[in-house]
Parts: C-alpha cells; sequence; structure tokens
C-alpha cells in the first residue's frame, strides 16, 4: 500500500513538472511573438526599411520565421528535447553554451543573497516575537517594511554610487571574476548585488520567522516546557525555531526560485552576467530561442527547488514523513 502511494505520488509529480514546464514554454513562445517587430528588425534596425521583398524572404528562412506558428513551436520544442537550444546571433554561440556559463553565475547571486536573507531575517523575526509590540518589535517591522517598500534598482544604484564615488570601491566596473578564477575579486563583486537581493528578500522571511514563532510560543507544549525548567535558550532554538521551521523553508524556497529568474535588474546594474541578463538581452534582439530556452531552464530550475523544498520537510518535520 506505502509503495503504492509511493508510486503514485511520483508519477503525480512527474506529470505535474512536465504539464508545468509545458505550459511556461507556450507562455513564453506566444507572449514573444506578442511583441513588436522580429529578430529581422532587432538586428538591422532602420536598416531593416531598406530591404527587399526577396531580401526579407531570405532571411524569414534563415531565421524560420517564415514557417507558420506550430511549426515553429515543434521544431523548437523537439530540438530542445534532443539538447539543441538554439543558436545566438548576437554572441555567436550556442544558447546551451551561454546557458552553461550564465546559470552558475545567477547560482552563486541566488545563494549568497538567501544566506544574506537568512542573517538578517531569521534572528530579527526571532527577536521581534520574542516582546510583541516592544520597541525590538517595531524595530523587526521597520526593517520589514523598508525591504518590502524600498526598489531592488534603487537600492542597487545608491549603494554602487556611494561605494564607487565616495569610497572608490566598485570591483564590477572591472571584467567579471568566476568564482574559479579569482575567488577575491568574486566575492567582492557579488558582495553588493547579493546584498540588494537579500536585503529584500529578507522582509518576507523576516515577518514569516515572525509570525511562526509567535504561533509556536502559543502552544500548549511550549508552556509545558517552560513550566519543567527548560533553559530559554534550548525553548528559544530547538522546540520555538525547529517547529517553526516549515514555514520559514517555505518561503525561502519561494524567494529563492524568484531569484533565479528575477534578479536581471540587479544583473544588469551591477553587469554581472547571469541568467537573467541574458534573457534581457535576447529579449531586446528578439532572440526568440535565446528567451525561449533559458526561460525553459529557469522554470526547471524553479520546480527542482520546489522540489527540494518538498525533501526537507520530511527531514525537518516527522509529521510531514508520517503523512
Amino acid at each position: 500500500m506505502v509503495r503504492r502511494l509511493l508510486r503514485h505520488r511520483v508519477v503525480r509529480r512527474i506529470a505535474s513538472t512536465i504539464g508545468t514546464l509545458l505550459g511556461v514554454a507556450v507562455f513564453v513562445f506566444v507572449m514573444l511573438r506578442a511583441i513588436p517587430g522580429d529578430q529581422i528588425t532587432a538586428g538591422l534596425g532602420t536598416e531593416a526599411a531598406a530591404l527587399t521583398p526577396t531580401q526579407r524572404e531570405a532571411l524569414s528562412q534563415y531565421y524560420g520565421l517564415d514557417q507558420p506558428l506550430p511549426v515553429q513551436f515543434f521544431s523548437w520544442l523537439g530540438n530542445v528535447f534532443t539538447g539543441n537550444l538554439g543558436f545566438s546571433a548576437r554572441a555567436q554561440r550556442s544558447v546551451l553554451d551561454l546557458t552553461l556559463a550564465s546559470l552558475p553565475v545567477t547560482l552563486e547571486l541566488a545563494v549568497l543573497a538567501i544566506v544574506l536573507a537568512i542573517l538578517i531575517g531569521v534572528p530579527l523575526g526571532m527577536l521581534a516575537a520574542s516582546k510583541p509590540e516592544s520597541p525590538r518589535d517595531v524595530l523587526g517591522q521597520v526593517v520589514s517594511l523598508a525591504g518590502l517598500s524600498v526598489p531592488a534598482f534603487l537600492l542597487a544604484t545608491t549603494l554602487l554610487s556611494v561605494f564607487a564615488a565616495e569610497l572608490g570601491f566598485n570591483p564590477n566596473g572591472r571584467g567579471f571574476a568566476t568564482l574559479v578564477q579569482d575567488p577575491g575579486l568574486n566575492l567582492q563583486q557579488m558582495f553588493m548585488p547579493a546584498l540588494v537581493l537579500g536585503f529584500g528578500i529578507a522582509a518576507p522571511i523576516l515577518r514569516t520567522t515572525r509570525t511562526a514563532v509567535l504561533d509556536i510560543r502559543s502552544n500548549d507544549f511550549i508552556r509545558t516546557a517552560r513550566a519543567k525548567g527548560v533553559p530559554p535558550r534550548r525553548l528559544q532554538f530547538k522546540h520555538v525555531l525547529g517547529n517553526a521551521l516549515v514555514p520559514i523553508v517555505t518561503m525561502t524556497g519561494l524567494q529563492f526560485g524568484y531569484l533565479l529568474g528575477g534578479a536581471v535588474v540587479v544583473e544588469q546594474i551591477f553587469s554581472l552576467p547571469g541568467i537573467g541578463r541574458q534573457v534581457l538581452l535576447g529579449i531586446q534582439q528578439k532572440e526568440y530561442a535565446v528567451v525561449q530556452s533559458t526561460v525553459l531552464v529557469i522554470a526547471l530550475a524553479f520546480v527542482l527547488v520546489n522540489l527540494l523544498t518538498d525533501t526537507l520537510y520530511r527531514i525537518i518535520d516527522p509529521r510531514v514523513r508520517a503523512s
């Protein structure tokens, strides 16, 4: 019986993943075609008006724009299943090579931002919940409100201007260095972008932590543990925080998935060659294969993050394993 339920769950998850990716593929394909212009006009600019009908037809055949939309979609999707994500005329490289180069940058940025967000959000959330309506709670609410209300582009440009103009610190003005090439320079270039993203993500994590901790502290088993003389530090971290981890992990997983595709503005401001910037450049140049394949990779990464989050539920909460 247990094996059958497990098998049904796996089949359901696989079907859900395939359905999600297919829906994303269709949505992106349709939305790109709804944007005025095409790869020909984006590449040639005003010179596209001087093309003769024969030249335009030849270019349309070269880019595959002369085919019906269903044929274009299934041709691209069939190539994706074979590992061919397309070719970027702008970069003169395959989309697969571009993605393999840009995805680690975004993943590193997302991991650093999540770490900073947890270091800011969880302690402040626990501090705010320890004494509601007190000055420490007000401080947590102010930090949360600032993280939610200050736009990432404004905080990014402000930090970049202050550090570059006033302190002479602008490592992002140099060529990007990977973690393997130059770890020191890489971490310097990643610090400010991760701080900007981490500050914004810390706000929902802080609020989730505060709400979860307050909810757990009102349970009977916490009062019983306190009556039995459990030390306050152990009570706070093992019993309270340990039982509040599920909503915190949920919020963290959602924010991490958002970072994989939502860091495009910060990547552009700090000149990071991440996957979000790759999508932005692809949209500007109307490179359909670049945008479609890259967004599909982002969607797949988001699904994998959700799967990892579900797995963490079962590790940290025995009640989820039992269910």
